[in-house]
């Protein structure tokens, strides 16, 4: 039986760990872009870049794992040495994987204000059958909120009394995130939207924008029940400057 996106995805991130090879035929590598700016395109190949991973002993667990489309996106947990929390997204053309895009940070030791992780939380995705309508929900809330900065706007959007926090700095409810945004709205700015993936109750949003000084690339996952944002995880990562990148076809 065929796998789906999601599983083939589930097992080519898992190979990273294992070293097997037989995931990665999934991989069109003759047209695979790579979006990782750090991350050199065609040298090596994937089989065997994964296989020479896998001697360091790394340890990758595939939390979540979403598709929409012709895009599987993945909330992944990750140590290569270092740990970090990513999010990890596939575009499909043909049933192979051509593009690819992540998001990637340190994950802190211990819990939040509120004893949530960065990864923890509901894991299946609910109400298929609204994914669209969830989608331009989330899309409302990036453009009226997050990037044009109409914070009162939030109880239109975030339940007021349920609302799960998972940032590793804010804790639960509506007041939290808009002591957050309100107290310092120059620290985290979102300028541009780029795209939206969703499954479900899962919707993940793609950004670019600033933190202070740094450009930087804004990845917020939410769960919407109703219409209404009870769930968000996120990771934040400072795109390097143009002169540190391996290859040319952008963060976004």
């Amino acid at each position: 039986m065929k796998l789906s996106k999601k599983e083939q995805i589930r097992a080519l991130l898992k190979a990273t760990e294992t070293g097997d090879p037989g995931p990665v035929e999934v991989v069109n590598e003759a047209q695979y872009i790579q979006h990782n700016p750090l991350t050199r395109e065609g040298s090596e190949g994937l089989a065997e870049l994964f296989l020479r991973l896998s001697k360091t002993s790394p340890r990758v667990e595939v939390v979540r794992a979403f598709e929409d489309g012709d895009y599987v996106f993945a909330h992944t947990d990750y140590d290569f040495n270092v740990r970090e929390v990513g999010f990890e997204v596939f575009r499909f053309e043909k049933g192979q994987v051509v593009e690819h895009w992540d998001n990637l940070q340190s994950k802190p030791e211990g819990a939040n204000p509120s004893g949530h992780t960065m990864l923890d939380g509901t894991i299946e995705a609910t109400d298929l059958d609204k994914t669209d309508v969830n989608r331009e929900r989330v899309r409302s809330f990036v453009d009226e909120v997050l990037i044009g900065g109409a914070f009162e706007l939030l109880p239109e959007y975030v339940h007021a009394k349920s609302y799960v926090e998972h940032n590793p700095s804010l804790g639960d409810g509506i007041a939290a995130l808009r002591q957050a945004f309100e107290e310092n709205p120059a620290q985290n700015r979102y300028e541009k939207r780029h795209r939206l993936l969703a499954e479900g109750s899962f919707v993940l949003s793609v950004c670019e924008g600033q933190q202070g000084a740094d450009p930087v690339s804004f990845y917020d996952l939410f769960r919407v029940i109703d219409g209404t944002i009870v769930e968000h995880w996120d990771t934040i990562d400072v795109v390097p400057p143009r002169s540190e990148w391996v290859n040319e076809n952008g963060k976004f």
